[in-house]
């Protein structure tokens, strides 16, 4: 389908019986009630759970969508949006609600394209990753509200330059031809992290998310991985360097499927900047360090892109309806994302999952994992792929699929464990011997093999 006809078809899908939303800005105890109040009108294809505390104890709210809430259905991707990363950058914040009651009430609508994306998909939505933050934007208000008020935790520290900086291991082992992809943690990486930020580490590691989103604001653009630049060990923090990851393409058609989606995104000029089809990589507008983008795709399985979303990072209450009907079809769209390339099941020869089999791509040099059930999902523009699972202990297995545009070719992986085998019994030189002699020598204890201490 045209890139511009998909947006305007799914919209009109939208459009039949739209939910009426109330266009507010939620404080944190308002922001839980909404939540809440999502769950008690869906209680069947929701779930509500906190991932940890602010620095100030404040819940780290999740709002799951599921067909199956609380369980991992094997081959149903997951799929989540964190909003609220900067505290004063509140759209992001607002639109997850909006999104979160507008998928309730057309859910119970019976909207088809909504009811499938739900049973096809787990969806986790944080509205707010820095809930302390918001509060301290939120007592200025968006008439006063400076440009940094709010933005860092209540530790006074910025959540998207709180990441363990596995860029920069990544980019020594490229060097010698080591891995990017499931890079492992320092030692010490908790005693560096925030509260916030060890939380949603550790929900990243408990779910197998495939497809991320997290909201900003103060531009409007869809921004890609690498946000650092290699070249920022030696030169200007500023300087604009496009690196790209060995999916860049995939990234790109990720990116434009929001901005092209989005109301006016994908024009390009916007907040006195320009951005190619509303899209760019995030090295090349500008080098960050220790970003929660870039710790996605290094760290797990998950492909994340960052939204910037807005001019004003703390939009008026009047302005946030016209932004909601800018977003809307694009946060759908995004989620539909997770379903394309290949997904499939690794086992083995009793057709047990096996978990943590390696999924290699040939060409694209970034692997990724299969989850605890042994489903694996490995997003992939259309085309011909040779693809290899592997796993300590058994013998690799290698296909030829071919992806279309649509839903993910399914390919499934039958291993065959590894015979082990024992080494030859090594036969006594010199004159051999018969039964009976060999019955007649003695062996001194002292010297048998595995009785010497």
């Amino acid at each position: 389908m045209a890139r511009w006809l998909r947006p305007l078809v799914g919209a009109l899908l939208l459009l039949e019986g739209a939910a009426a939303l109330s266009f507010l800005h939620h404080r944190y105890e308002e922001l839980v009630q909404a939540l809440f109040r999502v769950q008690s009108q869906c209680p069947y294809v929701t779930r509500i759970y906190s991932i940890g505390r602010s620095v100030e104890g404040r819940h780290l709210y999740v709002l799951e969508f599921s067909d199956s809430p609380g369980v991992h259905e094997p081959l149903e991707p997951e799929f989540k949006y964190v909003g609220n990363m900067h505290g004063n950058e509140v759209l992001g914040r607002e639109l997850l609600l909006q999104l979160s009651e507008f998928l309730c009430e057309e859910y119970r609508r019976g909207n088809e394209r909504i009811t499938r994306l739900i049973h096809d998909t787990r969806i986790h939505i944080m509205p707010s990753m820095n809930p302390d933050g918001y509060e301290v934007a939120a007592k200025q208000g968006p008439d006063s509200n400076g440009y940094l008020t709010g933005r860092n935790n209540a530790n006074g520290v910025d959540l998207n330059r709180n990441f363990p900086d596995l860029n920069t291991l990544m980019y020594y082992s490229r060097e010698i031809s080591g891995p990017n992809h499931h890079i492992p943690l320092p030692d010490n990486w908790k005693s560096q992290v925030e509260p916030e930020t060890l939380a949603v580490i550790q929900w990243i590691s408990s779910y197998n998310f495939v497809l991320s989103a997290n909201l900003h604001g103060g531009a409007v653009v869809a921004n890609y991985p690498y946000d650092k630049s290699q070249d920022q060990r030696f030169r200007s923090h500023r300087r604009t360097v496009n690196t790209p990851t060995p999916d860049d393409k995939l990234f790109q058609k990720l990116a434009k499927t929001y901005s092209y989606a989005h109301g006016w995104m994908h024009r390009g000029w916007n907040c006195g900047d320009y951005f190619a089809d509303g899209i760019t990589n995030g090295a090349s507008w500008y080098s960050l360090s220790k970003g929660m983008q870039d710790f996605n795709y290094l760290y797990t399985n998950c492909f994340e892109i960052t939204l910037e979303l807005s001019c004003n990072k703390f939009p008026p209450e009047e302005d946030l309806e016209r932004q909601w009907m800018a977003n809307r079809e694009a946060l759908v769209a995004f989620i539909e994302e997770v379903h394309q390339g290949i997904k499939g099941l690794v086992s083995d020869e009793n057709n047990n999952g096996i978990a943590g089999a390696v999924i290699s791509v040939q060409g694209i040099s970034h692997d990724i994992t299969s989850g605890d059930m042994g489903d694996y999902f490995r997003l992939l523009l259309p085309g011909t792929y040779t693809v290899t699972a592997s796993a300590e202990g058994y013998h690799p297995q290698t296909v030829t699929t071919t992806v279309g545009p649509a839903a993910p070719s399914l390919v499934h992986f039958q291993l065959k464990q590894e015979v082990v085998r024992k080494p030859p019994e090594r036969k006594a030189s010199g004159t051999r011997m018969n039964n009976k002699a060999l019955q007649k020598k003695v062996v001194p204890r002292a010297t048998r093999r595995g009785t010497q201490r």
